[in-house]
């Protein structure tokens, strides 16, 4: 084997690594980037979890990529490492479809359906049809399919020239000599995890191992071990998803090593103890691409067989690897895993559940902040003091984390979601800052031994009321994107509105009569005050959800037109809200 073809080689594995990512990332954006949210969602028991990752990971051609996925679930906390152990089974059972693949790059034929259906034939069909879709069609789905096929074309190219590359080994008799050493289990194993290490991809080194097998020197015993040893080197890219991972992150991300490791030993000592018992006949069987395709999809169905009902295990062995500290045991606070900046989908899934706690930590804040007006503690104040610093780390964050994302490829969906949570983070933020001011009104009351008048307790009571009625809807409206609920929100902010000016005409009467002190009416202002801008608030997040969803953003406008244009039914739920909250 010259230098050209050592040359031809190394094209060959390039040009099929190349076209294995084309064909995965291009899968991805023709589901709408639904297929990795579709793991951390259905993947609630272990037969669902084992199906998922099969499927996913031979729709996106790598079990790498997916352990990595899996990894950035249990690490954010979206999902638990019993339920990433399950889709690491399926991932290594579904990076076995890539074989298959492979194989249809072997089919040949001189004449006939045969010769239609030949790999120089399919590849030149199928190349022609994906530049066609990609070069003169304008849906953007059908690009997406004409990507597929280029991707598959050049795999297959590269598979073509990985054959031809090594198709005078089979004469030489240093390779036959090289395969016959194979047959040693200890020193195939080996060779198989360290080069599949090397090249970072099972399905690479599956695929150079077909191609070797189109030799004619590659016999069962030697490709057995081999194919074992691919199962594990696979494990070596998925381990530096533990770099920076907390410790169920670095859990997780043992399992693939441990599961494969474990697995490889039960299949290799079953084969080889039954083979010195019962002499199996085929083990000197010549092997070619469709058998190694055959047997490494049996070799990894047997592991994941056997690992399933030992998945409680599987977790205990990682558990009493990476133990769990003190420090580690506290809430980790805003867990925003960095791996999924290049999956817009995951970082918008994990987005969401961030900013759905960022709203009920704000509204927890506010309801927290009214009770220390009718029973103060020290204890409910600091609560309120530390919601608040918290609401303020999950802007800060978010916030970095969107920018982030907005530097990727999205589809109109995903940025107008985006678009959405940097125009309402800030909202949850200040609602949070204004229950603080609440909360430090009603500290300054108690440390002066001051109370509100009956009247103005009342009165409080009413408004504060309205306020947490209002906080729930826009809350319960952001979290559901329920445009129904949201619509209600600006008729009860204008009912606020309006309370809160006869609630400072009624404070100045009172201190023109005497019944309020001037101490306890600055407080009642300020409470007042803060209570209306928690309103603005609320409304502003209704109007973002709206208006965003007719792709537009003026808030001005939106509000204005909405009383226009649905007067009578604005009308209706303001009166209604009036009537809920009258003093």
């Amino acid at each position: 084997m010259g230098f050209s073809e050592i040359i031809l080689l190394l094209s060959g594995v390039a040009l099929f690594l190349f076209g294995m990512s084309i064909m995965g990332d291009s899968l991805k954006k023709l589901s709408g980037n639904k297929l990795e949210p579709i793991l951390y969602k259905l993947s609630g028991t272990t037969l669902k979890g084992v199906l998922l990752g099969t499927g996913v990971t031979a729709a996106i051609q790598s079990s790498c990529a997916t352990a990595v996925m899996t990894v950035g679930f249990v690490n954010s906390g979206m999902m638990k490492v019993k339920q990433g152990i399950s889709v690491i089974l399926g991932a290594i059972l579904g990076t076995s479809i890539t074989g298959w693949v492979i194989c249809l790059s072997y089919l040949d034929g001189s004449s006939g359906i045969a010769k239609i259906i030949s790999t120089a034939t399919l590849t030149g069909i199928v190349a022609v049809v994906g530049i066609v879709l990609r070069m003169f069609t304008k849906k953007q789905i059908t690009k997406y399919i004409g990507d597929i096929l280029m991707g598959f074309a050049v795999l297959m190219f590269g598979m073509s020239t990985m054959s031809s590359s090594v198709s005078e080994l089979g004469n030489m008799e240093w390779f036959r000599s090289a395969m016959t050493s194979m047959e040693n289990p200890f020193l195939g194993i080996i060779v198989g995890t360290v080069f599949t290490a090397v090249l970072q991809s099972a399905s690479a080194a599956v695929g150079i191992v077909q191609a070797l097998s189109f030799t004619g020197a590659m016999t069962f015993d030697a490709a057995f071990p081999i194919l074992l040893g691919i199962s594990f080197g696979a494990s070596a890219p998925v381990l530096f998803a533990a770099i920076g991972a907390n410790p169920k992150g670095r859990r997780t991300a043992l399992v693939y090593p441990i599961a494969t490791g474990f697995g490889m030993i039960i299949c290799a000592c079953l084969f080889y103890i039954f083979n010195a018992i019962f002499s199996f006949g085929f083990t000197s069987t010549v092997m070619n691409p469709f058998s190694i395709a055959g047997v490494n999809t049996i070799i990894r169905l047997i592991m994941v067989v056997i690992l399933i009902p030992l998945i409680d295990v599987i977790e205990a062995v990682v558990t009493a690897i990476v133990p769990e500290k003190k420090s580690d045991a506290k809430d980790p606070g805003v867990r925003l895993e960095e791996r999924f900046i290049a999956h817009p989908a995951l970082a918008i899934e994990q987005s969401s559940i961030t900013v759905n706690e960022m709203a009920d930590i704000s509204e927890e804040a506010f309801k927290e902040a009214v009770y220390l007006f009718s029973e103060y503690s020290e204890k409910a104040f600091a609560r309120v003091e530390e919601m608040e610093k918290s609401v303020d780390v999950y802007e800060d964050s978010l916030g970095t984390y969107l920018v982030k994302l907005t530097g990727h490829e999205m589809t109109a969906q995903q940025n107008e979601k985006v678009s959405e949570y940097l125009h309402t983070i800030s909202d949850f933020e200040r609602i949070s800052d204004h229950a603080l001011n609440l909360a430090q009104s009603a500290k300054e009351l108690y440390e002066k031994g001051e109370k509100f008048s009956e009247k103005a307790r009342h009165e409080f009571n009413v408004l504060s009321s309205a306020v947490s009625t209002v906080i729930n809807m826009a809350v319960t409206a952001f979290k559901n994107d329920d445009l129904e609920l949201a619509a209600k929100v600006e008729p009860l902010e204008e009912v606020i509105d309006d309370l809160c000016d006869r609630l400072k005409i009624n404070h100045v009467d009172r201190l023109q009569k005497g019944e309020c002190t001037i101490a306890t009416g600055f407080v009642f202002n300020d409470v007042i005050t803060n209570c209306e801008r928690v309103s603005d608030h609320c409304s502003n997040i209704a109007v973002a959800l709206i208006e965003l969803s007719l792709n537009a953003f003026q808030t001005h406008e939106y509000v204005d037109s909405l009383k226009e244009r649905e007067s009578e039914k604005f009308k209706a739920e303001y009166e209604k809200f009036a009537k809920q909250f009258a003093l």
